[in-house]
């Protein structure tokens, strides 16, 4: 099983293009909190800094491509110190309509900096260690991007469907994009001690058996004993083993996972609460729809009858 493939799967990856810009002169902009997204900043010409909380500032050159997760605020400048203008005031007073590319400054022609911007997005409520694992800025690097050959080939072909603007050529870009996102989370493990644990779980030739397991059959009544068999290794040394390298125990990490899913469920809207239940292995409905609202704060009734489902 691919597991990382299925647990973005399971989580509805979506890359969404929203804009490409041209900037010259001095400038910077503030980029407000969205915590449903992961932004993306892809360098196409020029070069800028990106700014995320008290982290230092990344310097973007051409090629480079920054991602803010969580949706973090951040800022994109010229300059590392130059004080942000918030984005919605930005894009008001450039007569941004919503189509077509930013302009600042002496347009297209003169710019200095032209970047590709857009998110990746999971479904409504999306929680997973593999999230909560990453960086508060991930920075993709002309080095990066030269040790990671499908990296740098879907950012070349990214760029190349930005400026020939074929029909067709945005769904590309949002494909690509989330290829993209695929790659930098498998290269990007250095400059995150989790996610590098988390990754090294997914390929661990013991845990991720376990894991995989679970994912498979989340039904069944897995106990530490039974992960720690099919991972072949004692309950002691699997369940610290599988603690140092994803975050949580196995149990809770099978807890989340089975609600995870549920959820999925439940916004397709086809089966009952009660089928769900059973689907992802809980006897009792009760049992159930108190594990879902102490995790989500929400009945999966309620969750269910909400139009985002």
């Amino acid at each position: 099983m691919d597991l990382l493939s299925d647990i973005l799967d399971s989580l509805s990856l979506q890359g969404q293009f929203y804009f490409s810009t041209c900037f010259s002169g001095p400038w910077s902009i503030g980029v407000p909190t969205h915590p449903a997204a992961i932004r993306f900043h892809y360098a196409l010409q020029g070069e800028c800094y990106v700014r995320a909380g008290d982290a230092r500032p990344v310097h973007l050159r051409q090629g480079d491509m920054v991602l803010i997760p969580a949706g973090a605020s951040h800022a994109i400048s010229d300059t590392p110190e130059r004080k942000p203008v918030e984005l919605e005031t930005v894009l008001q007073d450039a007569g941004y309509t919503g189509t077509g590319t930013l302009i600042i400054g002496e347009g297209c022609e003169h710019a200095a900096t032209q970047l590709m911007c857009g998110h990746f997005s999971f479904a409504d409520g999306s929680d997973h260690p593999l999230l909560r694992s990453l960086p508060d800025i991930i920075h993709v690097s002309a080095s990066l991007r030269s040790s990671t050959f499908w990296l740098d080939e879907a950012l070349r072909l990214m760029a190349r469907q930005m400026a020939d603007a074929n029909p067709g050529s945005m769904a590309v870009v949002r494909r690509m994009s989330e290829i993209i996102f695929i790659e930098t989370v498998r290269s990007s493990a250095s400059q995150s001690p989790e996610l590098a644990g988390l990754m090294e779980a997914l390929s661990d030739p013991r845990i991720s058996r376990a894991i995989a397991a679970m994912h498979r059959d989340v039904a069944s009544h897995w106990t530490v004993e039974a992960l720690a068999s099919e991972a072949a290794m004692s309950r002691s040394r699997f369940a610290a083993r599988f603690q140092e390298l994803v975050g949580c125990g196995p149990l809770t990490y099978l807890a989340e996972w089975r609600l995870q899913k549920a959820r999925g469920m439940l916004r397709e809207g086809r089966i009952s609460v009660q089928e769900v239940a059973g689907r992802i292995g809980y006897q009792s409905p009760a049992a159930f729809t108190r594990a879902f609202a102490n995790m989500f704060g929400e009945s999966p009734s309620s969750f269910r009858a909400r139009p985002a489902a």
